[in-house]
């Protein structure tokens, strides 16, 4: 019998895991094992120490790697809902968002002409999905954690029948673009054009709705607009597409364009007597340094090892950011979500 013994799971899109781990007496001292793998496959073993340890320093290794796991979004919940062991987090809501992989502006065109897709703005805020209840609201992040929600959204939410939204919190207002349950039901297999219909008869005059452009003619329009207006971006979302949550791991029916570089970074440090921090990124595990922001008057100065959200022009490889701007923390993504991959790089010159 496993002196100490957990099971955790991960599920999201096509990505459904299991991971086992449990400190075994050895003896006078202790081994630590991990069982892991596709769940109902068969689990790969290992361990996570090469020789016999004391208790205590098997309780360390134990403890770090449940955390390294539940920190990557996995759960004792059979049903794999993610959550992260932080302070900052509560309990798991069982919301998974739909997130959007990123395309260029060579491939902008062929959005444009696809009538299968039609369009919205990309807001700049955090995403949030909220759950009406019986008049009871929870607010979810993009890691399915439960957060506090601003008085104002949730005095609207009560306003509401029963139901689950998807959308952009930004201040005190929240901008829907989606609907995953109506009336208590899951619509969640229901094309992205019908669940849009529910939505904007849904929330009139409660939640802002992000307007929907179909057709070449309205998406042109609406895309000039949005860049005439410097705004974040636009999406594209197929028409009769159903929400899946979790990103796949290319493409996708539902897409998104920023018109300028956005990267979330990790805070290294402060630099004594300013008001800025040292940024880095991820590569192969190692932190990258990729230079400084300075902290607007507005914000409070970020702690190391915070995740930020940065704007800029474009980063140099193998140095820094070109021009960026500190748009805040985000408690919403994980440290090891940083990955240099996400980078924008100046276009080498002839």
């Amino acid at each position: 019998m496993p002196i100490k013994q957990i099971s955790l799971y991960f599920k999201s899109g096509n990505s459904d895991k299991e991971y086992h781990a449990q400190i075994e007496q050895h003896g006078k001292d202790c081994l630590v094992n991990f069982q892991y793998g596709r769940r109902g496959s068969t689990l790969t073993g290992g361990t996570k120490t090469s020789e016999p340890v004391s208790l205590a320093k098997a309780e360390k290794i134990y403890e770090a790697l449940v955390k390294s796991k539940t920190d990557k979004g996995y759960t004792e919940g059979a049903a794999g809902t993610p959550f992260v062991g932080s302070a900052q987090q509560d309990r798991a809501t069982g919301l998974v968002p739909q997130l959007l992989n990123p395309i260029d502006e060579s491939e902008l065109e062929s959005y444009l002409k696809d009538d299968s897709f039609g369009c919205q703005e990309k807001e700049d805020g955090k995403h949030i999905l909220i759950r009406v209840t019986g008049g009871v609201v929870t607010g979810s992040n993009r890691k399915g954690l439960q957060i506090g929600l601003p008085e104002p959204i949730v005095k609207a939410a009560t306003d509401l029948e029963d139901c689950v939204l998807d959308g952009e919190g930004i201040g005190d207002r929240f901008y829907a673009f989606d609907l995953l349950e109506r009336r208590g039901q899951d619509v969640t297999s229901l094309g992205y054009q019908q669940r849009y219909e529910f939505l904007s008869r849904l929330c009139s005059n409660v939640f802002s709705v992000v307007p929907l452009a179909i057709g070449e003619q309205a998406k042109r329009a609406l895309h000039l607009k949005l860049k005439s207006e410097n705004k974040e971006g636009i999406v594209f979302k197929k028409l009769s597409a159903s929400y899946i949550p979790g990103r796949p791991s290319t493409g996708g029916d539902m897409l998104k364009l920023k018109f300028y570089a956005t990267a979330s970074c990790i805070v290294t440090a402060g630099r004594e007597g300013k008001r800025s921090v040292g940024l880095a990124v991820l590569s192969d595990g190692l932190r990258i340094d990729v230079g400084n922001v300075t902290v607007p008057a507005n914000q409070n100065v970020p702690k190391p090892d915070q995740v930020v959200e940065i704007r800029y022009l474009y980063a140099y490889k193998g140095g820094s950011l070109y021009q960026p701007v500190l748009l805040g923390v985000r408690d919403d993504i994980n440290p090891n979500e940083c990955l240099i991959k996400q980078l924008k790089y100046k276009a080498e010159e002839d």
